[in-house]
């Protein structure tokens, strides 16, 4: 999900890039497996993505350098400059939205969404506390929230991201709730989740990617899942790990792609959906004993690609993959929930 940046500070920025992050290769099926499991291969291959797409792009993405600040700081044995390259991007951006002079201003709603999300998962993991420019990021995304609750999303047909207001909506809930300094309790958030959890308790998820992220925010936010629907979303969730202990992405939705191809459930298990299903099930309590998280566990373990990446094909076009790097982000939370090292 691309959110440009239009204004001149940006030369500093990028004056401002660390040395030692090559721009990955491309993704790909056909990479080869790596030899053994390594989070600083992870590590590495994580910066590479989000400094190369930060500098190039020079905007925020939901596939990228959003889920990059949402995992990286899990990774405190492998420290680099990049995780604070990214940030004082995000944080120039909402330092100048309101400068008229460097026309800074957010091209849509969703950037602030997901640069205060991306913000406030990088204050829980590095200082434990909500950074100045984190609290008025999520306090001006209350600013933009709809009468119903929800927020106007991009929706470009890029599943699963791009697709629809409500992924905008529980989106906001899991970052609200990851937000360090008890953000959730403030006055400004309380009025805005009255809100959006109306909106999430009467609006159906429109797939099961989507309620295993209202699972998520529901570990920490009342009143968005009883007991019955928690257990209930964590039994499909449960159902659809693979023979080879993994998850698809495609198989947590009815997706039609971007390009048109019909949704494969049957479609191999992938990065993006294991991390996923394997992080989100802890947040919910499940043991990292179970067997089904020992499984998917081991699916993590044996299928990391040479380069450090977890390969997710697209669901939408065979260009690029972007997926992948989102789903590396969710590998590595998976792991580190798991306590592995």
């Amino acid at each position: 999900m691309p959110f440009a940046v239009p204004f001149v500070t940006l030369w500093i920025l990028l004056a401002q890039t660390p040395n030692g992050f090559p721009k990955p290769t491309p993704n790909s099926a056909d990479e080869p497996r790596a030899a053994s499991v390594s989070l600083t291969a992870a590590a590495r291959f994580l910066d590479a993505a989000a400094v190369n797409w930060t500098r190039e792009r020079k905007c925020a993405t939901c596939h990228t350098n959003v889920p990059y600040l949402i995992a990286r700081g899990a990774l405190k044995d492998a420290p680099t400059e990049g995780p604070a390259f990214v940030r004082r991007f995000f944080e120039d951006r909402v330092a100048h939205w309101d400068d008229e002079a460097k026309a800074a201003k957010p091209r849509w709603d969703a950037e602030v969404v997901v640069v205060a999300v991306a913000l406030a998962f990088d204050d829980a993991h590095s200082s434990g506390k909500l950074q100045p420019l984190t609290r008025q990021a999520l306090d001006r995304m209350w600013t933009l929230q709809r009468p119903d609750g929800a927020w106007n999303w991009l929706k470009c047909a890029w599943p699963p991201f791009e697709h629809d207001d409500y992924f905008g909506a529980v989106l906001a809930a899991v970052g609200t709730a990851n937000a360090p300094d008890g953000y959730s309790q403030t006055e400004t958030a309380q009025q805005g989740l009255k809100k959006l959890n109306q909106y999430l308790r009467q609006t159906p998820p429109p797939s099961l990617h989507h309620k295993a992220w209202l699972l998520w925010a529901s570990t920490k936010l009342e009143g968005l899942l009883t007991p019955s629907e928690r257990q209930q979303t964590i039994k499909d969730l449960l159902a659809l790990q693979r023979a080879d202990g993994g998850w698809s992405l495609a198989s947590l939705g009815d997706w039609q792609g971007h390009d048109g191809r019909e949704n494969d459930k049957n479609a191999p298990s992938d990065g993006y959906g294991t991390g996923l299903v394997v992080y989100v099930l802890r947040q919910a309590g499940v043991s990292a004993k179970d067997e089904v998280i020992e499984r998917g566990v081991r699916w993590l373990r044996t299928h990391q690609r040479a380069s450090g990446r977890w390969f997710t094909r697209s669901l939408n076009t065979d260009r690029a993959h972007y997926i992948t790097n989102a789903g590396t982000a969710f590998a590595v939370l998976a792991l580190t929930a798991c306590a592995e090292r």
